[in-house]
């Protein structure tokens, strides 16, 4: 995807979050829910107003520093190789807080539904999306799995990324599971397989630089 497209992409996602927010908002309550517990009841609440355009407000701040950030990245030449992959994962970031805007406003107006069970699937998609970019993502300093050690050697670094790349997809697979569990289960299997895969990045790229070193 280039990045004139996800321009585009956002630009139009950004506008539309703010035009569904001003047509629902005479139709909400003072008071509107907008956080979920892990048993899919609702446990906190915002002003209307907040409720309505919290979400559109925090896509443009994103999208600005999603943007911005590889401009004043040292390694920013790098940037160049994975641009394309880099700019499909932001436009699927905001995607996913669009899609997140309007159930809250769906559920507000008056529709019931399991919240928990309705991002479990969204999340699925972007946690192998992710997987997907990272092994094509270069030495940088705003994206990927940043440790002192895939810092100081290239090598560590993409044997990493092909590492997690592959860890990530599976815990997107994985995470499809709680989609068949009881709510309070669900939840862990969404975060639970992300976590470990995370983690396991971090570790996995402490062994390499044992193994490499500072020289690839």
């Amino acid at each position: 995807m280039t990045t004139k497209t996800s321009y585009i992409i956002i630009t139009i996602i950004t506008l539309l979050s703010f035009a569904v927010g001003v047509y629902f908002y005479p139709l909400l309550p003072a008071q509107v829910a907008s956080h979920w517990g892990v048993d899919g009841e609702v446990n906190g609440y915002l002003s209307k107003f907040w409720g309505l355009f919290m979400m559109p407000f925090l896509i443009i701040f994103l999208s600005v520093l999603f943007f911005w950030l590889p401009k004043i990245d040292p390694l920013k030449e790098n940037a160049k190789a994975f641009q394309r992959y880099y700019n499909a994962t932001i436009v699927g970031i905001i995607f996913f807080l669009f899609y997140i805007h309007l159930l809250t406003i769906m559920w507000n107006i008056g529709y019931v539904f399991d919240m928990g069970r309705m991002i479990v699937l969204p999340m699925a998609i972007l946690w192998y999306g992710l997987g997907t970019a990272l092994p094509h993502i270069k030495q940088n300093w705003f994206m990927g799995i940043r440790t002192p050690w895939t810092m100081a050697n290239p090598r560590v670094w993409d044997e990493t990324h092909l590492w997690s790349g592959k860890a990530f997809r599976y815990s997107a697979v994985v995470s499809l599971i709680g989609l068949f569990l009881p709510s309070h289960l669900m939840i862990w299997f969404l975060i639970i397989p992300i976590m470990v895969s995370a983690l396991g990045s971090v570790v996995y790229s402490y062994l390499l630089f044992k193994k490499y070193g500072n020289h690839g």
